[in-house]
């Protein structure tokens, strides 16, 4: 979202303007035609107000903001279209707004009426709905709302309710629009089903006169024997009507011009009931016949006819009137009568008290259930079934029951009795009514007031100048004045995103070929306090947009301008309250001497410290300028990414920073190369393949063609390649592969940038602590640190690109002077070309299983089988006459699973507990000392043996003592009768010197139970008695 020219750049801008950075420079390393433009909502009060306190004109006011913040927002490493600025305050863009308003002046969507506006007195114009607040204040200004009627400018925004309410549903699908503005908007379009219902109001008295009837529209007739008064709106005609005799109620309107919109004050109007309509046609006792009639502030004029039937047991709103105290002609008056409740959440007889309860009730059953009545026909319906019968039941006597829906949405109102906005372009006759400007003559300008003009101005100054009000009709050229109310400003940004794609065009809003090709928006970033105002004007503008010419194919989308929404939460800054006043302190109020103490220097106490959003009546602000001055602009851009998610509030704490700082550093140092030999064989061989996102095993093969890499022995051509590399090597490229895979679907699905920060950090860390293992690493190394580069360079642009340029020299001795390969320009004494020029990586997710490659382990324990886990081959480089290399590989894998780490657990693990002995293994800490690990066919199978008791002593034959031979290190085949007594033991004799059980081999990682449940009843170590000489 373009942002308002205040002058100056908050964090808030910060946050926003770095999400939609970081996300336009991955679309555009991927290849994308990106448009990522600027603008300014330039219209407004702020600037008029600005104007109107320094005696300055708007305009220049506006534009030196405008300048101010350019440089601010260059300072932060932003890179935006700048060819394509606006300014809505400049008559080559509001030209159009002023032809969009004809637009739908001429299809009837734009007009003229009498209403009762909500009216700011201190900026003396009036508000739309949207810009009060729950409790009656003004938006901007902060000012106690006023009632007031004016002839206003609506637009017709009701005409495209439906739409508006059901294509909600496509925003919806995959996430694309978040849930939270989905609700919000939802609920102001408000759409709900049901009745309207009619009640006489009469006079009081013996012979009551009718006087007239009251529509009333609900949601819930069920609650119909339930209703215990009628509540009218201010402006009511029947209110109206009566103020005029009597002086009482007068007063009370003028009080309750000051009430909140929520308020439950209310005034009983005099000598006036009303008739429950369905009261004479049920045999029930506990319905109020006859109702008391109250004007009420919570009744809103334009929802259903400005009044509503009091139902107290069964609505929150109604509950607290009725237990509010009221006024009446004779003063105060309390309504002791006791809440009736006639629903109930379950199904029951009426006794004596269900209907009726007393005054200690506290709250409304305002769910549906089951009517309670004495009358039989209606007893014990649901509030369904009570709701379709109670219809009937007065359709049948002729009365008012007709099912209808209801929609909360009203017309935009956007007139505005201020100068700096955009002109409506319509002159006003005497005799032709309202006409509107041609088409060649726009823009309406404004005129060019002097600063002088403005300074204690109150109202509108249009409406005093008479140059700019008084004109000629268009169409009978006779004497005539324009209009003098500007347009809103939400009207200027409910379709500026169309003229980013076509902004030099002066005669239309946009080419439509142009609008076809670039909307929607792909991506729109802001705030969630636009989901009611700027967000639901913009839709309805595009989708009245997509009924015309202007966006011809914007039905195809529903014309719905926006396809992903993401909002950003606010940032708050740490805050200093004295804890006995609450009373917000200033920085030099406080004595932060000792770390992560601060007190208060006047007394000594520590301050209560918060996060709240920031502002300068709570000390709270952070001037981001000062902050990339102090740390540059990478670091505060990584910074404010990782400290929380998007949508999250951000909670800024500047002490954190210096861990991204640290990082980015290692970055830089990374990019050195300082694991590069720099005499060796491996610089002398260096020479990168030419494709950078080239696959894992084409890399491996380019290695091989360069005398790095020699395959291992055995195995196809592909696997003999991976398995030649060592663990390390092997778990660096993986880590790199799935580090591009995540960050990638982060930035392009998720938008959870915080995590890409932590992935990049990781893979940092990783290829900073590979070890050197053999003559690959360096280039594996090189390889996941360009990758890195190319990953960071959204976030960290001035990192990335300096670090890119120390890197890339490195490959110049070997590519120099091919004319096909992309690195072939750079030099240690000249810049080559940017990194954002070699796009982004694309992981190679075919590789990373050939990377991880994993066996089936079953662990034994004492030759019986204990558990099965899945855990990854050991490489190649571990070989297999490595006994206690092999066996530290196994154990290291089994502990990063979880049945693994419960086995060998030192205090509750079944190892240790069956253990002798708490001491560890001098050489397998991991076991207790003594016992013995056994593993089958590089991990297949692994054994853990305890020690033979002491006892067990060999006897002695012919006076030879006996030998101990483990399977372990077999010196002649055992005797005939052995192999009867044991199955047969196969294999290539160095597996750790242990023939693999028969049965193993034959499953192939694939053990059947009964296969295994054998193996397991066969000791793993075999003892032989051989005689000595």
């Amino acid at each position: 979202m373009f942002p308002y020219p205040s002058g100056t750049l908050h964090l808030g801008h910060l946050r926003v303007y770095t999400i939609s950075d970081v996300l336009a420079r991955f679309k555009q390393m991927q290849g994308h035609d990106v448009l990522h433009p600027i603008g300014w909502d330039a219209f407004g009060l702020p600037a008029e107000n600005a104007a109107i306190e320094r005696g300055v004109h708007p305009g220049k006011w506006t534009l030196q903001n405008i300048e101010a913040m350019k440089e601010q927002m260059k300072l932060m490493g932003g890179q935006w279209s700048w060819d394509r600025e606006l300014r809505t305050c400049d008559p080559a863009f509001y030209k159009h707004t002023q032809r969009l308003f004809l637009m739908l002046f001429e299809r009837g969507l734009a007009y003229q009426a009498e209403s009762l506006v909500n009216w700011d007195p201190v900026d003396e114009t009036v508000l739309a709905n949207e810009q009060v607040d729950a409790n009656g204040y003004s938006w901007r200004s902060g000012a106690k709302v006023e009632k007031k009627m004016l002839r206003q400018w609506f637009l017709k925004i009701k005409e495209f309710q439906e739409p508006l309410l059901k294509d909600l549903d496509t925003l919806a699908k995959d996430g694309m629009w978040p849930e939270r503005v989905l609700a919000m908007q939802k609920n102001w379009i408000g759409r709900s089903e049901g009745t309207k219902l009619s009640f006489d109001i009469e006079t009081e008295g013996e012979t009551p006169t009718k006087l007239e009837r009251v529509e009333v529209y609900t949601t819930r007739a069920d609650t119909l024997f339930g209703v215990e008064y009628i509540a009218l709106s201010l402006s009511h005609p029947i209110v109206q009507s009566m103020a005029k005799e009597h002086e009482a109620l007068q007063n009370f309107l003028v009080l309750a011009k000051d009430f909140p919109p929520d308020s439950k004050e209310g005034f009983q109007l005099p000598g006036l009931r009303a008739k429950n309509p369905i009261a004479d046609l049920v045999n029930d006792n506990n319905i109020s016949k006859t109702l008391p009639v109250f004007v009420a502030p919570y009744v809103l004029d334009d929802y259903g006819s400005g009044a509503v039937m009091g139902v107290p047991g069964h609505d929150a709103r109604d509950f607290a009137f009725w237990r509010q105290p009221k006024l009446s002609i004779y003063g105060s008056i309390h309504l002791n009568a006791p809440v009736k409740f006639v629903i109930h959440p379950e199904h029951r007889s009426l006794a004596s008290s269900d209907a009726v309860a007393g005054p200690g009730e506290d709250q409304p059953l305002v769910n549906k259930g089951f009517l309670v009545s004495e009358d039989d026909q209606f007893n014990g319906l649901s509030s369904d079934q009570a709701i379709h019968s109670i219809t009937e039941r007065l359709q049948q006597a002729g009365r008012l029951a007709e099912r209808t829906e209801n929609w909360r949405l009203r017309d935009w109102l956007i007139s505005r009795q201020r100068y700096w906005g955009c002109p409506i372009p319509i002159v006003h006759c005497d005799d032709c009514g309202p006409v509107p400007v041609a088409p060649s003559d726009l823009p309406v300008e404004l005129p060019d007031l002097p600063a002088s003009f403005f300074q204690g101005q109150k109202g509108n100054p249009l409406a005093e100048d008479k140059s700019f009000k008084e004109c000629k009709c268009p169409k009978c050229a006779k004497p005539a004045q324009r209009e003098t109310d500007t347009m809103d400003t939400f009207m200027d940004s409910s379709w500026y995103m169309f003229r980013f794609l076509d902004s030099e065009n002066a005669t239309e809003l946009v080419a439509p070929e142009r609008a076809n090709m670039g909307m929607p928006v792909d991506v729109y970033i802001g705030g969630v306090e636009h989901a009611i105002l700027h967000l639901l004007y913009a839709r309805f503008i595009s989708k009245f947009l997509a009924t015309t010419g202007v966006w011809p194919e914007g039905s195809k989308v529903l014309g719905e301008p926006f396809k992903r929404l993401i909002t950003q939460g606010m940032v708050h800054g740490k805050t200093y309250s004295d804890p006995n006043t609450g009373r917000f302190l200033r920085p030099d109020e406080l004595d932060f001497s000792r770390k992560n103490a601060p007190v208060i220097t006047a007394t000594g106490v520590a301050p209560k410290v918060s996060y709240e959003k920031m502002s300068k009546s709570k000390y709270n602000g952070v001037d981001p300028g000062a902050t990339i001055a102090e740390y540059g602009a990478d670091v505060t851009r990584a910074h404010m990414l990782f400290q929380a998610p998007v949508s999250d509030v951000l909670e800024w704490d500047e002490k954190k920073i210096t861990g991204v700082q640290r990082w980015l550093a290692r970055v830089l140092r990374l990019s050195n190369a300082h694991w590069f030999p720099q005499n060796g064989t491996e610089l002398r061989r260096f020479r990168p393949h030419h494709d950078l996102n080239v696959s894992v095993l084409d890399l491996l093969t380019h290695m091989e063609e360069q005398q790095i890499l020699k395959p291992a022995a055995g195995g196809t051509d592909e696997n003999s390649l991976f398995m030649t590399l060592d663990q390390a090597e092997m778990a660096l490229l993986s880590a790199t592969q799935q580090t591009i895979a995540s960050v990638t679907k982060a930035y392009s699905e998720t938008y959870s940038l915080n995590t890409i920060i932590s992935d990049l950090m990781t893979l940092t860390n990783t290829i900073w602590d590979t070890p050197h293992k053999s003559i690959n690493t360096p280039w594996l190394k090189w390889l996941a640190t360009v990758h890195l580069l190319r990953m960071l360079a959204p976030i960290a642009p001035g990192v990335a690109e300096e670090s890119w340029q120390r890197l890339m020299p490195l490959t110049n001795p070997r590519v120099r002077g091919d004319e096909e390969h992309p690195l072939r320009f750079y030099h240690p004494d000249a810049y080559g070309p940017s990194i954002f020029t070699f796009g982004f990586p694309q992981a190679d997710v075919d590789a990373i299983p050939k990377l991880n490659p994993t066996t089936t382990c079953v662990v034994q324990f004492n030759g019986k089988r204990k558990f099965q886990i899945n855990i990854r081959k050991a490489p190649v480089s571990i070989k297999s006459i490595h006994g206690d290399r092999l066996k530290k590989y196994a154990l290291e894998e089994i502990l990063k699973t979880d049945q693994g780490r419960k086995f060998l657990d030192r205090k509750t693990g079944p190892l240790w507990k069956d253990a002798d002995t708490q001491e560890p293994d001098p050489d397998f800490e991991e076991i207790p000392q003594g016992w013995n690990i056994i593993v089958v066919q590089r991990c297949r199978l692994v054994n853990f043996v305890r020690p033979k008791p002491e006892k067990e002593e060999a006897s002695e034959v012919d006076g030879k003592e006996d030998l101990d031979l483990k399977a372990t290190e077999p010196r002649r085949a055992p005797s005939s009768e052995a192999q009867e007594q044991t199955p047969k033991m196969e294999g290539s004799g160095d597996e750790e010197g242990v023939e693999r059980p028969e049965q193993l081999l034959q499953q192939e990682g694939n053990q059947s139970q009964t296969g295994l449940k054998r193996v397991s009843k066969h000791e793993t170590i075999i003892r032989f008695r051989v005689r000595r000489g």
